[in-house]
């Protein structure tokens, strides 16, 4: 991948940061901690998050770069392995499903890292259509895709060796914690379900952020369905944005998120196959969906974990209020943390773990049905 590819790649997330998507898609100077750049060229396994592992050694958590199809494409994920791998020994399993516009050497990774180092087996793969995914148009982004995507990953998962598969949990970051959400209403191979920051995609594209953009609902869906009709007629497929923002308009953006999601993914925790760039077309898709639409099926333990200052914590809130199906649930305030930082700011990812271990722990004993 080539510096050439990687500049263009931040072109067009910083294009998307404009669109009739009803999300701006940018960010911040890092408030928090001095977040120092991590290099994907400078890791064998393009990692690109503090502490990854660079190489792989007997007696610690290692990791293993997979591939598999699904519904023909192919998907490219990492699994790691605990300390403690036995191929002979029955191991609890959890998937990690990314954060919208992320891909698995990001914040997914670093937390399939930690559990790993927990015990778990742990998976995380790149979106279908994006990322290292198969499949084309490039960037297409529909619910039903990232939902197929995390019944991928457990389909692959139970059956890798040393895989107990009564005892699979699920992951979810951000627009992965509102998919898995969607998967666990009726996916009852996962035992438990976690979330971190979630991001209701289908909200968000429908109503704006923080419900900002009602009044033009119907103006973007116009806007959308005429992309569809000029994709299936052969005409050039367009992309949600296409605006290239300064500096200073990147720090006029009016939410944390979109400031310090611009930080993240394009300067301090890049990745070239990461990128918010979709199909206009996907809008059609995203805006008819919703995380929250039978929420209540769940009837599995959860746990879901926010940032108590993130500009999006009212989306982790009404899922939460809504998962009626499960007595079994909780909610955890990081204190202080906002959206982004709690993918990478050491206090908030500690305090993150501090929840998920022994919430794991609890719920993926060997004699849960």
């Amino acid at each position: 991948m080539t510096d050439e590819f990687i500049n263009r790649e931040r072109r067009e997330f910083l294009g998307a940061a404009l669109v009739l998507s009803g999300v701006i898609v940018g960010v911040p100077a890092m408030t928090s901690a001095t977040a120092v750049a991590a290099d994907y060229k400078q890791n064998p396994f393009t990692l690109v998050y503090d502490g990854a592992i660079t190489k792989n050694e007997p007696g610690k958590v290692n990791i293993h770069p997979v591939a598999y199809k699904l519904n023909g494409l192919d998907i490219v994920a990492n699994v790691y392995t605990p300390a403690n791998y036995d191929l002979s020994q029955n191991h609890p399993a959890i998937v990690v499903a990314h954060p919208n516009g992320g891909v698995k050497e990001q914040v997914a990774g670093l937390y399939a890292q930690h559990l790993a180092e927990q015990g778990y087996i742990t998976i995380t793969a790149d979106a279908a259509y994006q990322g290292g995914g198969g499949g084309e148009p490039r960037s297409v982004d529909k619910p039903q895709f990232r939902i197929e995507d995390i019944h991928g990953m457990a389909d692959f998962i139970t059956r890798y060796p040393g895989v107990d598969a009564a005892r699979l949990g699920l992951f979810g970051i951000c627009g992965g914690g509102g998919y898995s959400l969607a998967v666990a209403k009726t996916d009852k191979r996962f035992k438990s379900i976690a979330t971190l920051s979630v991001f209701n995609s289908g909200r968000v594209r429908r109503n704006g952020y923080v419900d900002s953009q009602l009044a033009t609902i119907q103006d973007r869906l116009q806007q959308a369905s005429n992309a569809r009709a000029q994709e299936v007629a052969g005409g050039e497929i367009l992309y949600a944005g296409d605006a290239n923002l300064t500096d200073a308009q990147i720090a006029a953006l009016p939410f944390d998120l979109y400031r310090q999601g611009y930080e993240y993914y394009w300067r301090t925790h890049a990745h070239p196959g990461s990128t918010f760039k979709y199909t206009m077309s996907s809008l059609l898709d995203l805006m008819r969906w919703d995380a929250t639409d039978q929420i209540e099926l769940i009837d599995k333990p959860l746990l879901m974990i926010a940032g108590s200052k993130a500009d999006s914590l009212y989306m982790s809130e009404d899922a939460f209020a809504k998962a009626t199906g499960t007595t079994d649930k909780e909610f955890f305030k990081i204190d202080g943390a906002t959206h982004i930082e709690t993918y990478w700011v050491p206090n908030y990812v500690d305090a993150a773990m501090g929840k998920l271990t022994p919430f794991f722990a609890r719920t993926l004993v060997s004699d849960r049905s």
